[in-house]
């Protein structure tokens, strides 16, 4: 059975204690699940990029995962919890999608590995042992910016094609072709496609993409599904200029390596605190200016 993640997946931050950036502050963690809940996301993604994945500890993920998922069940039956399981060691990403399945996850995101830079071969092989290793289903998760590696259609396709649970992607590029070629191959009932990219949300759906893997949903959750909602009535002038209305914010919640900036809005609206673990730094002073004003903005626009 092909599972529904739905169109607005939340990649989630993970709060940390004011003060003391090394523990997780569970209840913000709890508040924030309960906002995007109530606020759009059909799924929620922990510990990926968003939630500072790199930085955190294995131990740290699983804590999470148990912290979130009851609640998240108790709030919204069909909303999914989604867990990052990804790591350039293929024995480390089974591990973790193993202890993931065992702790209750719906599904996991997987990025492609890292550093090592392997061949697409060496890529198919990687997803392979890790499908072979849960019953979960797998995201695969191309953001070739940060990895410095892609799968191609044609490796993403001979996967989806062995694999039950290779069930979707998260195409964190530009590439939108990549789109094209996949969906001409592979229908939207078997395989799905997400955008890694808020801004790019649109012109993906525009060539077969379903909706997106969000970072921006975390504060205009209802007003991307109302995007996506015009957007597939028919309605595209409409969807248009809802995603003209964001994209400033879609801008400005990257100019500075993702999740600094969502980490400064949630802050400010009062969500959390605004730590982040080192090597990355708080949003400079010269940038949270336009970002707040943005935010009080959006206020408006939201109502």
């Amino acid at each position: 059975m092909h599972i529904d993640f739905g169109q607005i997946i939340t990649a989630m931050i993970t709060p940390f204690v004011a003060g003391n950036k090394q523990k997780i502050d569970f209840n913000a963690a709890e508040k924030i699940a309960k906002h995007l809940i109530n606020n759009g996301s059909d799924s929620i993604v922990i510990t990926g990029t968003t939630g500072e994945s790199p930085t955190l500890t294995h131990d740290e993920e699983i804590e999470l995962l148990l912290c979130l998922k009851d609640l998240v069940k108790r709030e919204a039956s069909s909303v999914k919890i989604i867990f990052g399981a990804g790591s350039n060691c293929t024995s480390t990403a089974i591990k973790m999608s193993k202890l993931a399945e065992q702790n209750g996850a719906d599904g996991l995101l997987m990025v492609t590995p890292y550093y090592n830079k392997p061949t697409q071969n060496g890529l198919f092989e990687h997803y392979s042992q890790i499908a072979e290793s849960t019953k979960l289903p797998i995201i695969l998760y191309n953001v070739p910016s940060r990895t410095n590696i892609s799968l191609s259609a044609e490796t993403i396709i001979k996967l989806a094609n062995k694999y039950s649970n290779i069930h979707s992607l998260k195409e964190a590029s530009t590439n939108i072709d990549i789109i094209t070629q996949i969906r001409s191959q592979i229908s939207a009932e078997r395989f799905d496609i997400y955008s890694g990219d808020d801004s790019l949300t649109l012109p993906m759906m525009a060539v077969g993409a379903k909706g997106v893997i969000s970072v921006a949903s975390h504060l205009v959750g209802r007003e991307m599904q109302e995007m996506v909602f015009e957007f597939i009535s028919g309605n595209i002038k409409s969807a248009l200029i809802i995603h003209q209305k964001l994209f400033p914010l879609f801008d400005n919640l990257f100019t500075e390596p993702n999740p600094t900036c969502i980490k400064h809005a949630m802050n400010y609206l009062g969500f959390c605190s605004g730590e982040i673990r080192e090597p990355l730094m708080p949003l400079s002073i010269d940038k949270r200016a336009n970002l707040e004003t943005i935010l009080k903005g959006l206020m408006v626009f939201c109502g």
